[in-house]
């Protein structure tokens, strides 16, 4: 059973990561990847890029660039995001209906990204993703502290980044396969739990607050 933080009432808090486990990005990235190689004149391999998503943009664009120009490269990116990013993006399955599970219950749904806020905001409000909060440009251990600062118990997330965060912050971990970790690799980053995909986790939640 999953209980509000010691000394709280708070209610079930469930934090979820963003990209590869609420919603496949990897269509809107690649598009914008391509424009930002098209712009800045540097070959970027964008599918390769698509495959290791989870750390932050500025840790992907050092692959391609010299460190002077990450930064200045990183504002053009996020600039373009809206563009050529967030209409190719779908959801992934089962992500309406935990968020859904979540709130049944009388909980809340945050969401805790490495993706810049605003970016992930208009990601949710374009696929119809309820959220109570949304917390952008943490990653890995990073997680931790907005996971405790709204009172999350539970934190999802498809990368052991994830799985470190949530372990970090006291939270129950559950990983999902649906990014570029396997079940093997979440499990010992931490994960209490691993799911094929989202579609499980209404399945799992009662188990929690029973």
């Amino acid at each position: 059973m999953i209980r509000p933080p010691s000394g709280t009432t708070a209610p079930l808090t469930v934090g979820f990561d963003l990209d590869m486990t609420l919603i496949d990005s990897r269509p809107g990235i690649r598009a914008c990847y391509r424009e930002l190689s098209r712009r800045t004149g540097t070959p970027i391999d964008s599918d390769l890029v698509v495959t290791r998503l989870g750390p932050p943009l500025e840790h992907e664009l050092a692959n391609w660039f010299p460190a002077e120009r990450v930064p200045a490269v990183a504002d053009l990116y996020r600039e373009m995001y809206p563009e050529y990013a967030i209409t190719g993006t779908v959801e992934l399955p089962g992500a309406r209906a935990a968020a859904a599970a979540v709130r049944a219950l009388g909980g809340r749904v945050i969401v805790v990204t490495g993706k810049y806020e605003p970016n992930a905001k208009l990601h949710l409000t374009h696929l119809d993703i309820p959220a109570d909060a949304v917390i952008g440009d943490l990653w890995a251990e990073q997680k931790a502290q907005a996971l405790r600062d709204h009172e999350a118990s539970v934190y999802v997330g498809d990368h052991v980044g994830d799985m470190r965060g949530a372990r970090t912050a006291s939270a129950y971990a559950v990983g999902v396969t649906t990014g570029p970790c396997d079940a093997a690799e979440l499990r010992a980053a931490g994960a209490d739990v691993v799911l094929r995909d989202l579609t499980e986790f209404p399945g799992l939640l009662p188990d929690l607050v029973s």
